[in-house]
């Protein structure tokens, strides 16, 4: 049985964004275990820029490259 290639790229476009925030969450995870202070804590309470700047350069990372791992899975 042959698949569609339109039907594996709908599922790619279904599902690419639930793994994309998975892997996001993921990585925030990990990095809030590799640093000796809590992120949430130092964001809302202590509004400390430069741990919100990081946070928001690993998201943007990691969707970039979950975007081109969803892309190339389109073509």
């Amino acid at each position: 049985m042959i698949v569609d290639p339109l039907i594996i790229k709908i599922i790619c476009v279904i599902f690419g964004p639930m793994w994309a925030l998975f892997i996001m969450k993921f990585g925030y995870k990990m990095f809030d275990k590799l640093t000796p202070f809590d992120i949430a804590k130092e964001l809302a309470t202590d509004d400390n820029v430069a741990v919100g700047i990081v946070v928001g350069s690993i998201f943007i990372s990691l969707g970039i490259v979950t975007g081109l791992i969803i892309g190339m899975a389109l073509f």
